[in-house]
């Protein structure tokens, strides 16, 4: 049986973002793919409400879905996500993060965390990979958190990244195409994704440039300095995509670099295992919170200085 891989783009028609997804899904067809694409903008995904139904029913051990699902295509394109071995996301970056509608789209997702509803037999376990382009019209510098934006948006749903590109200074519509550099590596991302499912699950790894980003575990170019977590874990410094923990070490050439420490992938986010204790935090703050009816009667009580205080709007 073939494998079934999906392209998710999220920019201009017949522009950019396409045309490096579609160089890359062309890979995977000639290796015997079965290949769909979408672009985000022929679908209508409205915002999340944050009304937390979903984790709600997660802190009671409930598969409530998202309250939305009925009113727009979210789930129809979850409902076939979830079926892929890959999907190839290229989205573009208009001012250092992700495009809008992506994360729109990626921020109705908590719904779908698989995690969670492989731990209550609602779905069973599928791994999947995924591949990343993110495309702008600047160097990495005004595009600085667009792959590490779209990583963040892969946990949810249990994709494992094994390459990322980062296409720059390609502002124009369809400017890429004289790139030559850049489809090539659309290319090799589309033999990486076939090269990847095509192996067992528990010998995946990145396939990706081995020198990419700080974090040796997710290959991410952002870190932060770790701050005690809910339940007491500190590192020093933390990878702010996947969670990783440690330190900044010199080299012997003078250079830094991030070293995971001992026990530093404990809470890995990539990883189903890390991520389920992210749901034991949101069972001890909204779970404790809402089984408390005294506590929440003094927010109620509380809240109502700030609703009955009205400003003035625009005109």
């Amino acid at each position: 049986m073939a494998y079934k891989v999906m392209g998710l783009a999220a920019g201009r028609k017949d522009s950019n973002s396409e045309l490096l997804l579609k160089e890359a899904l062309m890979a995977c067809e000639e290796a015997g793919a079965e290949v769909i694409m979408i672009n985000l903008r022929d679908y209508n995904i409205l915002d999340c409400t944050g009304c937390t139904a979903c984790t709600i029913g997660m802190s009671q051990g409930k598969n409530v879905g998202c309250v939305l699902d009925s009113k727009d295509d979210k789930k129809k394109i979850m409902d076939v996500m979830l079926q892929q071995d890959a999907v190839i996301y290229s989205v573009p970056t208009y001012d250092l993060m992700p495009a809008a509608n992506y994360l729109r789209f990626a921020q109705r997702s908590l719904a779908y965390e698989t995690s969670f509803l492989e731990t209550i037999g609602a779905i069973e376990h599928k791994d999947r990979v995924a591949g990343l382009i993110s495309v702008g019209g600047s160097t990495r510098s005004w595009q600085s958190m667009a792959l590490e934006g779209l990583q963040a948006t892969m946990f949810t749903t249990d994709f494992k990244v094994i390459d990322m590109l980062l296409a720059t200074r390609v502002p124009a519509p369809a400017q890429a195409v004289l790139n030559d550099e850049l489809f090539a590596k659309a290319r090799a991302m589309g033999e990486h994704i076939m090269q990847a499912v095509a192996t067992p699950p528990e010998e995946r790894k990145w396939l990706g440039d081995p020198d990419m980003g700080w974090c040796p575990n997710c290959h991410s170019n952002a870190l932060v300095l770790g701050e005690k977590q809910w339940d007491g874990v500190y590192y020093p410094i933390e990878c702010q995509v996947c969670g990783a923990g440690g330190t900044l070490e010199k080299t012997e050439d003078g250079k830094w670099k991030f070293v995971i420490q001992k026990d530093g992938l404990y809470k890995d986010r990539t990883t189903v295992a890390g991520r389920a204790l992210h749901l034991d935090e949101i069972g001890e703050t909204q779970g404790g919170f809402f089984m408390n009816p005294e506590t929440v009667a003094e927010a109620q009580k509380r809240k109502m200085k700030y609703v009955n205080k009205v400003f003035r709007g625009i005109d």
